[in-house]
């Protein structure tokens, strides 16, 4: 919507080389000799030509520096706005994978090992055994740990990903409620130049 209307007020702008048209019309020198009330008449006419050119411009003017150009500015600093949050929205998703990823490793090595371990128990039973054994759920308790703490890791990834989903959220509102006003601000402006263009001619 931005663009369209920045490109709508650029159009409009270009339009206004009738205004320098006219002010080169102004300036014609057919009939400059004519005396009396033709000649005061077209002097009259030559002048409001100049005039009216001369509103028309000044409306050109305006609307580059009071509508054009604020919402090409407001349009880039949107889209900053916007790159920085999608770039946080990203980092925040990696952040709340890589816990996950980490969990399922953890898991997949604790039940591995057990199973193994388990294995060689019913292939021999010996003391050695009974040492591995000893081992393995030691082992097994350090994974637990480890699974416990990327558990707890992957908690907090994910109830921060939860807020920053708020607060993003309601960013971004803020955002487009912002747009919508500045939209509104400079029709009511283009609206407003347009009327005092109006009342000159």
């Amino acid at each position: 919507m931005q663009k369209e209307m920045s490109g709508f007020v650029q159009e409009r702008i270009k339009i206004d080389e009738y205004a320098k048209n006219l002010a080169k019309l102004s300036q014609n020198s057919l009939a400059a000799q004519e005396e009396g009330s033709l000649g005061e008449a077209w002097a009259q006419v030559k002048r409001s030509l100049a005039e009216e050119a001369e509103v028309h411009l000044k409306f050109s003017a305006k609307l580059h520096s009071e509508v054009e150009k604020p919402l090409m500015n407001f349009r880039e600093n949107f889209k900053k706005d916007m790159k920085k949050r999608n770039h946080l929205i990203a980092d925040l998703h990696k952040q709340l994978a890589s816990p996950y990823v980490s969990v399922e490793k953890s898991l997949t090595e604790w039940q591995r090992d057990l199973e193994m371990k388990t294995q060689q128990l019913e292939i021999r039973l010996s003391n050695k055994t009974e040492e591995d054994i000893k081992k393995a759920w030691r082992k097994s308790t350090q994974t637990g740990d480890d699974l416990m703490r990327c558990v707890d890791l992957s908690n907090q990834a994910q109830s921060k990903w939860f807020e920053e989903m708020v607060t993003t959220t309601l960013e971004l509102e803020r955002l487009e409620v912002e747009k919508v006003e500045m939209i509104w601000q400079h029709l009511c402006q283009y609206t407003q130049l347009r009327h005092e263009a109006d009342m000159f001619n």
